[in-house]
């Protein structure tokens, strides 16, 4: 079995009066260890996609099966649990929070999970050293560039040691230059970290650079 399942997914959203199918049946089988790109025009499903497998919002149909865990089947509890645990998030926009230095921010998943600052915070600066801010543990958000400020959104991703990497158009804010150098890291960080990860992308040549790419069209996926 795959370590990522998902078989006839369904998902709508009301808008007005009327019923939006997003996704109709959609199956995706990802291999452990897989880097797997989705595409697809803007509004055709993906960050809903991640959404789901993620665990950020409930299907209305079909399953979703991470590792050995039923996420569909899982109480909200478990699901909330399972997820800070084992999938590491990485959006368009960083999320950081700004009154918080780089090393709180990518301590802060720990910190919520009760780990005592004297560990949290040598491994948030460790991952920082790996994504090449080891300078910049102590700048705020508003002191770093939009790049750098992506990595510290990637190493806060990564501080809980997840299974599953979902990054969601992670360079679509960012000039062609510092999108190829993240691109470059996410790749050295799926492979040092031992990660299964899922992107949705519009760039095409971050999609090539993945093992497999899928293309997500009138609510299924493809081979692109």
């Amino acid at each position: 079995m795959s370590f990522l399942d998902v078989r006839a997914l369904t998902k709508s959203f009301t808008v007005g009066d009327r019923q939006l199918l997003v996704l109709r049946g959609l199956d995706l089988a990802v291999d452990a260890g897989e880097m797997v790109a989705i595409v697809g025009a803007s509004g055709v499903g993906k960050s809903t996609l991640l959404q789901l497998v993620g665990g950020l919002d409930r299907v209305d149909g079909g399953s979703i099966r991470i590792g050995d865990t039923d996420m569909t089947a899982a109480d909200d509890d478990a699901r909330v649990a399972f997820r800070n645990r084992q999938v590491g998030f990485v959006f368009q926009f960083h999320h950081l929070l700004p009154e918080f230095t780089a090393v709180e921010n990518v301590a802060m998943p720990l910190r919520i999970a009760r780990v005592a600052r004297q560990e949290a915070h040598p491994r948030a600066e460790a991952l920082l050293g790996e994504v090449g801010l080891g300078d910049r543990v102590s700048h705020r958000p508003g002191m770093l560039s939009g790049g750098e400020q992506q990595r510290v959104a990637v190493a806060r991703a990564l501080v809980m040691q997840p299974a599953l990497l979902l990054a969601d158009e992670p360079t679509g804010d960012l000039d062609e230059h510092t999108a190829r150098e993240l691109q470059v890291l996410l790749r050295r960080m799926h492979t040092a970290h031992g990660l299964t990860s899922l992107i949705a992308t519009h760039n095409l040549q971050f999609a090539e650079s993945c093992d497999r790419v899928l293309r997500l069209e009138e609510g299924r996926l493809r081979p692109d």
